[in-house]
């Protein structure tokens, strides 16, 4: 099951990167002109560019609220207020991310929440198609990715907290360490391999990612928000190139063993 459905499909994506093919009539054997092209094409490594800016709304501000929220939430005990406030946290996990983007252009639209709450606090002038600005477009994406990755950093650096033994925070405090201390003296250097975790997971997810910016913007203003999960799409079933398609789906596959390698390798050194 795995090589049919995994392996081959692979195998053929790296085969057809390699031809000048519409996906019906006669492949013509390209060399690496595909590859040529996606490093040359201003519109193609566009979108792998914003692919990575994207790691930061998907990865990074997620997993640094994560560990904040989870820092915080420890204090607390345990009752019905924690128990509402992680599940309210997850609830994005477990909502379909379409059904999220679909929610999402809702509340960014002209007339959406997002620019009546700003209506209301006197921010008026700040108002506009925020998903319809060039300027904007792509960080409003990247704050919908932030909300869904935000619950799963949350939850993981939580069961990773629960792990750390009490008798630790307790001998914090005797030397005098306040909340601040505790946290990077004793919580941060025993939360490795959560915030390992959460890194790789939300960056392969920002490399990868296609649904919330198909249903958002499908890569639009313009290309303002394209990405190369949209664009391989695109390429393949609207414009017929799947040669060119299969290349720039190998180069994001290089790029996500790139990304996340080294944060594995450094996981493991610093254990």
């Amino acid at each position: 099951m795995y090589a049919g459905f995994v392996l081959y499909p692979l195998t053929q994506t790296v085969r057809y990167s390699f031809y000048d093919w519409n996906g019906i009539g006669a492949a013509t054997w390209v060399g690496t002109r595909n590859f040529a092209t996606v490093f040359n094409d201003p519109q193609l490594y566009g979108s792998v560019l914003h692919a990575f800016q994207l790691v930061i709304f998907f990865s990074f501000v997620p997993v640094a609220l994560g560990l904040l929220i989870g820092a915080l939430l420890r204090g607390l005990k345990e009752g019905r207020f924690t128990t509402v406030a992680r599940t309210v946290l997850f609830l994005p996990q477990i909502i379909p991310l379409v059904g999220a983007a679909i929610a999402w252009r809702w509340l960014y639209a002209q007339d959406g929440l997002v620019n009546q709450a700003l209506g209301w606090v006197g921010l008026g002038h700040l108002t506009r198609g925020w998903l319809g600005d060039f300027g904007t477009a792509l960080p409003a994406v990247g704050l919908i990715g932030c909300w869904v990755a935000t619950g799963f950093c949350t939850v993981l650096m939580l069961s990773g907290i629960a792990r750390i033994e009490p008798a630790l925070y307790e001998a914090a405090q005797l030397d005098g360490a306040g909340p601040v201390r505790e946290f990077f003296a004793v919580t941060l250097p025993n939360l490795r391999h959560e915030i390992t975790v959460a890194l790789s997971v939300t960056t392969i997810a920002a490399l990868a990612s296609f649904d919330i910016v198909y249903i958002a913007t499908q890569g639009g203003p313009g290309y303002s928000t394209m990405v190369p999960g949209v664009q391989i799409v695109r390429l393949a079933f609207t414009e017929n190139n799947v040669g060119l398609a299969s290349a720039l789906a190998v180069v994001l596959l290089l790029l996500v063993f790139v990304v996340a390698l080294p944060i594995q390798l450094l996981n493991r050194t610093s254990r």
